[in-house]
């Protein structure tokens, strides 16, 4: 999610193949943003007024998780906006939270859902922080209290990075690549990124396709081939399914954007 009101944040060295990067957006009065899927889950942190979602019928709570999600949806704010949010990778946030991402899927869950007293506390203290980095350097210890290092992080990790460089690799092949067999590879990660490899990689091409279109191509028919697609119909069809819009009309409404494919710490 991209506005005028964002700051940026690296994290620490010993969070920074888990973090990809810390954001605050701040807005002053009502706001709305057709948001896509982006391929990594989030931590979010509302210190004013939570964002509504349309779509789900739902407010986020003060502390929620974002997960992987397969569907465009608008997010709204009445009054003031101040998050404080932590994108993962797409394999990691599992490390955090105890809880299988695939436990998140097409959904935002409060932490009061989970029941982790901790977390209360931790919301408790960014609410009453004096400043937004103050509450970036409060998420930042709590988050590096919970690393651990689960077995097959490693593989799973591995194999994230060959689909988002080529996502049209077969899953045989991914699987392979980390000497598993294609039912363990795909119950691996669907555990640790929160949706199947098939669906993943559908994701990650349409946000390669964002990418191309914020560096600024328009040649659609270009678009579709270097991402992998049949074809240009292919292309519009499956960008139009998680972005509500075809390519032409998005570039109408707003300047496109890759969450996955740019880091905002390194611009272009």
């Amino acid at each position: 999610m991209q506005a005028s009101g964002t700051r940026f944040f690296t994290p620490c060295d010993a969070l920074k193949e888990y973090v990809r990067y810390y954001y605050v957006l701040t807005a002053d009065g009502p706001c709305r943003q057709l948001t896509f899927p982006i391929g990594c889950p989030q931590i979010i942190f509302h210190r004013k007024s939570p964002l509504f979602i349309p779509e789900l019928g739902t407010r986020q709570s003060r502390f929620t998780i974002s997960g992987q999600v397969n569907f465009p949806a608008h997010v709204e704010n009445t009054d003031d906006l101040e998050m404080i949010v932590a994108l993962f990778y797409p394999h990691t946030i599992g490390i955090f939270t105890d809880t299988p991402p695939s436990e998140f899927y097409n959904m935002e869950i409060s932490w009061n859902d989970i029941g982790n007293r901790h977390l209360n506390d931790l919301a408790v203290r960014i609410s009453d922080s004096p400043d937004a980095s103050t509450a970036v350097g409060l998420l930042e210890q709590w988050l590096i209290a919970k690393i651990r290092k689960p077995q097959n992080l490693g593989r799973i990790g591995y194999a994230v990075r060959q689909l988002l460089h080529n996502p049209s690799v077969s899953v045989g092949n991914l699987a392979g690549d980390v000497s598993l067999s294609r039912k363990q590879f795909e119950r691996l990660f669907r555990e640790y990124v929160g949706m199947n490899p098939k669906e993943y990689a559908r994701i990650a091409r349409f946000q390669q396709t964002l990418r191309m279109m914020q560096l600024g191509s328009r040649d659609y028919v270009g678009i579709a081939c270097a991402a992998g697609y049949a074809d240009q119909s292919h292309f519009i069809r499956e960008f139009r399914q998680f972005s509500g819009l075809t390519p032409r009309r998005l570039i109408e409404q707003q300047t496109p954007y890759s969450d996955l494919y740019t880091s905002p710490l390194s611009f272009p």
